[in-house]
This record gives structure tokens, sequence and C-alpha cells, in this order.
């Protein structure tokens, strides 16, 4: 008895020893936490998903973005956290394919906040930095468009950076009952995370600088009642890039961790303890993002409160105009 249960498969000669390295009352603790964060990433984001889509006043081009986003991180608390907290204390029993089919999943959505973090920066860039041009390049089709792109991006990156397995399931497993898949650490490192992070803080860089800029000038320009207008517009612009801003600082320091592992060079073992460790780590970001909201949004704030006291049901409530986005 206490054979089969250290071993996945006791039958097979090529079983996997049974995850035990937590004592049950430390493992109780820490299932316990991740299923809570779970509940907590899921709940949150389905607020954020709920207010934008419901909300006409909400619907603007820079608040689509976070739509997208809020779907990925709804997806990961739903989906990838569950999954993940079974795999670190259970053996895998549904087989190399289902293993390898699960990866397409996290490693998508992963891929698809990366892109929409850098669509955000670009948002921000061209409110800021191009004003005039914003109402036109930035319309709701085209980041309709965008997001579209950087969804079905992600999905293609993602068989392309797992194809050999898909092609060959289970070649990098070292024993049964295990789930892991190697990808190219290098690739995965700048594709996802060097050229998309370069671009963001590049970005952010001009946005800050032109953002510095334009507070100088309101203060020397406030004399007629057109100027007033034109400063109120401006500061809510400045206002907005850097609540998005601090979006973006979080997102750099959840997923630098993950990508420091691929730093060392050669493939990325996806399932091994210290890549999972490090990608939970980087889940929690879909935790954080909404928690940002409802600290520097007073729109998400009311919106909550309207949700939950079910007023989104009556009648009309999709033109409320009680929202206030600063």
């Amino acid at each position: 008895m206490p054979f089969e249960q250290e071993f996945c498969f006791p039958h097979l000669n090529s079983s996997c020893r049974r995850p035990n390295s937590h004592s049950q009352s430390q493992a109780a603790i820490i299932y316990t936490l991740l299923y809570i964060t779970a509940l907590v990433t899921t709940v949150l984001n389905l607020l954020v998903i709920i207010a934008i889509s419901h909300f006409r006043q909400l619907h603007s081009s820079t608040n689509f973005i976070l739509l997208s986003l809020a779907v990925s991180d709804f997806l990961v608390g739903i989906v990838v956290f569950p999954v993940e907290s079974l795999m670190s204390r259970t053996c895998w029993t549904l087989g190399d394919v289902i293993c390898v089919a699960y990866y397409v999943i996290p490693v998508t959505l992963v891929s698809a906040s990366v892109g929409n973090m850098v669509l955000i920066s670009v948002d921000r860039y061209i409110a800021i930095c191009d004003p005039l041009h914003y109402q036109t390049r930035m319309t709701i089709k085209i980041i309709g468009i965008s997001i579209s792109i950087c969804w079905l991006g992600s999905l293609l990156y993602t068989f392309c950076l797992m194809y050999e397995n898909f092609v060959e399931p289970g070649r990098h497993t070292s024993c049964r009952g295990e789930c892991v898949i190697s990808v190219s650490g290098e690739a995965d490192l700048v594709i996802v995370f060097i050229i998309p992070v370069g671009i963001i803080i590049v970005l952010y860089l001009r946005v800050f600088v032109v953002a510095v800029t334009q507070a100088r000038a309101m203060r020397c320009h406030i004399s007629s009642h057109q100027n007033v207008v034109t400063i109120a517009a401006q500061k809510s612009e400045i206002k907005a890039a850097r609540n998005l801003g601090v979006v973006v600082v979080v997102f750099l320091i959840c997923y630098s961790p993950y990508y420091c592992i691929s730093l060392t060079g050669g493939n990325l073992l996806i399932g091994s303890p210290t890549e999972m460790l490090m990608s939970f780590w980087m889940y929690c970001n879909s935790t954080l993002n909404p928690v940002i909201y409802s600290l520097f949004y007073p729109w998400f704030r009311k919106a909550i409160k309207l949700i939950v006291t079910l007023q989104i049901f009556k009648p009309g409530s999709c033109d409320l105009y009680e929202l206030e986005e600063n």
C-alpha cells in the first residue's frame, strides 16, 4: 500500500513518484491560497468584462484594450490557476497529447497579454504625443482589428513555438505521470519579452517626456476659457497615461522573473518545478490588474456598485451617465 501511494502508476516501472514536497498542513495552506487567488482573479476580471461590455459610456478605444486584457486575465483565473495548482500536487493521467494541448492555453494567454500591453502603450503614446490625430488613428474599428490580430497572432505563435511537441508528444517527459513540454527559451525571450518590452519602454519614456512638458505648459496658460478646456483635456490624458503606466510597471514586475529563466540559455522545460513557481508569480499579474483598476479608476468602482446591486438589469441601464472615467 505505501508503494502504491508513492508512485503514480505502481504497475509501471517508468512511473513518476507522486508529488509530496509539502506536509499536509503546508499543502492545505498553499492550495487554499492558490484557489482563493484563482477565485478573486476570476470574479474581479469578470466584473471588468461586464462593466466595459454593458455601459456604453465605457465604450472607448482604451477601454476595449482593457477589455481584451481582462478576458485574458479571466481565462487565467478560471482555467490556468486551477489546472496548474492540481498539476503541482497530483500526477498527470490524461496522456501526452492532452498535456501538449493544455499548454496551448497558458502560452497563448501570456502572449496575448503581452500584445495587449503593447497596444495600451501605443494608445497612450498617440493620445499624449499626437492628440490631434488620436480620434482618427485609434478608432473602435482599428482597435478591434488590432485586438483580433493580437489574439490570432498569439495563437499562431504558440503553435509555432510548440510545433515539436505536437509532432512528438511526451518526448521530454522523464516518467509516466508527468506533464512537461520543451520550447526554445531564447526565441520566447526575444519575441514575447525583449521586443515587446523594448517597445513599451521606448513609448512610455516618450509619453513621460511629453507629459512633463505639457504639465509645465499648463501652469503657464490659464488665461482664457479655451485654455481651461484644453488644459482639462490634457490633464485627463496625462492622468490616463499615469494610471495605465502603473498597469505596465506591475506587468513588468510580474513577468520579468519568469523570463529571467530563459537568460540561462537552452530550452525552457514548461511544467518543471522551477518553471511552475515562476509561472504562478507571472499569473498573479492577472489578479493585480483589476485591483489596480479599482484603486485608480472611479468608473470601475461605480460600475461594480451598479453590477453588485443588480441595477444593470433595469431597462436602459447601459445608458447610465453616472460613470466618470477620471
